[in-house]
């Protein structure tokens, strides 16, 4: 959820202990949106006006910042650095934090400025105050034509923002609950009510007080009886008097093991589908939340612009993979040509030049029908025969090139599908790099990078799993990887591969031991899992042990031929491979 103004509220009453006082030593911008002030004991305190994760905490995230600083982050240091924060402060329930610094100008005078961020969804805005209270200038201006009712720009007096029609969630007390819910529309659901009478309440919390008042999250107020009516508003008042008492529990939840939202007091209305995770800090939760988000995000970016390379490239193969085929199936004709140019020879007495067709007995089919044979009028009748001869000779020779063009068609694009398959099996950061770096070596993608030398990348490490005897299974991640894979194993380790479709190169670590039979089916089912038949049942495995593995010379990354070799036929089965990653080590 973005960070509504009563998570807000923890966030900050935390923070007031921790960053009160300190002086401001450095100021950067490491995004367009984002602004780090480095405080005294090298803490960072991390101020986020995004659109999708507007936020304020301390962090331990290092960001690379841009050659050259912003000119709002040249700003900011010119007014805040060496500063010391006096005051951090929310503005009511409002999701506005105002950061109040002591600051001495160059001639020794004090003064005081003020850091407002807004977290306000798509209208955020990190905007910063003189001592007047008057904008020196702000990271997005909002001039008349973006906003008729508030003006953010340079000059101005700054006033906050409207306060929203609505009721105080913390003020109010039991004889006005009472009203307000005989009031209410007996047909609306009791999040729905919450959220559209109270400020401050985020749909999360609403469904959490309504479960925790009625059992569920979408009871209707028209089926409450008069007891559990006063469950509700026992429910309300104690998550009421948690917030008014700052009683807040930085609470993070998971699906799947990935976050997926968050709030300021435990969540109970997902039951076993949801893990809930507690933290000591909200600084430490947001940091979690938001850096996995963040990494997810760049990786889904990496994913989506690297498939769209890799699907071009393998649609131009394909496309002309094609046309060299139909080609193909046309030079196939040629012997016509050769018999036409043979009935020409062989009527030449006949013939006479401005001729457009020639009629004549093929003697080359069974009962010598007549056949008309076209003919270019501005040809002799020698130049004719020449013609279809030169056809005729051409086809043969772009038979011999075309086979040549097609198998190396063929070779491309199932490259190409492999590098698609990788993609789609992809979980790293570091496993789109490495595909990016392929791509590259490949000539598939341009090296953004111009002529510079590329970065020395870090070495990623092949998915690792052990099997239920304990033999470490190592399964490759890119088709480079592969290749070091067989590479660096041992000749007695044993090697798996899918039959005939793609997928990673598998290596069962035998320690110069018999496998037991186990382990052997164990790394044939990771060998199924992690190729294009995982959604399959009874998928092909070949195994063979290394030494029979060998890369042609030339082949493309992953490519490898193999005999003698062994196949078993297994069932993908992710529960198998969930529980060999937690193997014995």
């Amino acid at each position: 959820m973005p960070l509504d103004a009563l998570c807000l509220r923890g966030v900050i009453h935390e923070l007031e202990s921790e960053i009160v006082g300190t002086r401001i030593e450095k100021i950067q911008q490491p995004a367009r949106d984002s602004v780090i002030l480095t405080l005294r004991g090298n803490r960072k305190l991390l101020l986020n006006a995004g659109s999708s994760q507007p936020r304020i905490h301390l962090t331990t995230i290092n960001r690379e910042n841009p050659a050259a600083p912003p000119m709002f982050c040249m700003l900011l240091r010119k007014h805040l650095s060496g500063g010391y924060i006096t005051a951090l402060e929310q503005a009511g329930l409002d999701r506005v934090v105002i950061l109040t610094v002591h600051v001495m100008d160059d001639l020794g005078v004090s003064g005081e400025r003020r850091l407002i961020l807004e977290c306000m969804g798509r209208n955020a805005n990190l905007i910063l105050l003189d001592g007047e209270g008057r904008i020196i200038d702000c990271l997005r201006r909002v001039d008349g034509e973006m906003s008729q009712q508030r003006q953010i720009l340079p000059g101005l007096f700054y006033h906050l923002p409207a306060i929203p029609g609505k009721k105080d969630p913390l003020s109010i007390g039991t004889d006005e609950w009472n009203a307000l819910i005989s009031q209410a529309n007996p047909e609306k659901p009791i999040d729905q009510w919450l959220l559209d009478t109270f400020f401050g309440l985020s749909p999360l919390v609403c469904r959490e007080i309504a479960f925790r008042g009625c059992g569920n999250t979408d009871a209707r107020l028209m089926f409450l009886d008069a007891s559990k009516r006063e469950q509700l508003k026992e429910a309300f008042v104690y998550w009421q008097k948690a917030v008014m008492e700052n009683c807040f529990t930085p609470f993070l939840l998971r699906r799947e093991q990935t976050p997926f939202d968050f709030s300021y007091f435990p969540i109970f209305q997902y039951g076993s589908a949801i893990e809930g995770e507690q933290f000591d800090t909200f600084s430490h939760m947001l940091d979690t939340f938001y850096e996995t988000r963040e990494r997810q995000e760049r990786i889904r970016q990496k994913g989506h612009d690297l498939t769209k390379a890799a699907s071009t490239a393998r649609d131009r193969v394909a496309r002309k993979l094609s046309m060299q085929e139909r080609e193909l199936s046309e030079t196939l004709n040629r012997e016509q040509l050769r018999i036409r140019g043979e009935l020409i020879t062989a009527n030449l007495y006949r013939m006479e030049r401005g001729q457009s067709i020639l009629k004549a007995e093929d003697y080359y089919q069974d009962g010598s029908p007549l056949v008309e044979i076209p003919l270019d009028p501005l040809l002799t009748p020698q130049q004719n025969a020449a013609k279809y001869y030169k056809q005729y000779n051409k086809a043969k020779t772009a038979e011999h090139y075309l086979r040549d063009q097609i198998q190396k068609g063929r070779v491309e694009l199932d490259y190409l599908d492999s590098i698609l398959d990788e993609l789609s099996r992809a979980e790293l950061e570091q496993d789109f790099n490495d595909i990016r770096g392929e791509l590259q070596a490949g000539g598939y993608l341009k090296n953004q990078r111009g002529f510079r030398k590329e970065p020395k990348r870090p070495v990623s490490k092949p998915r690792e799993f052990f099997s239920s005897s304990g033999l470490k299974i190592l399964v490759g991640r890119s088709n480079h990887q592969n290749d070091q894979l067989t590479r660096n194993a041992f000749k007695w380790d044993i090697w798996f591969h899918t039959q005939k479709i793609h997928g990673s190169h598998v290596i069962l670590c035998t320690d110069g031991d018999t496998p037991d039979q186990q382990s052997m089916t164990e790394a044939a089912v990771l060998a199924a899992y992690f190729s294009q038949g995982r959604g399959s049942s009874q998928v092909a495995v070949d195994y063979t042990p290394i030494k029979n593995v060998k890369k042609p010379a030339g082949a493309r990354p992953g490519m490898v031929v193999y005999t003698p070799y062994q196949t078993a036929y297994v069932t993908p089965s992710e529960e198998i491979v969930q529980k060999l990653a937690g193997g014995k080590r």
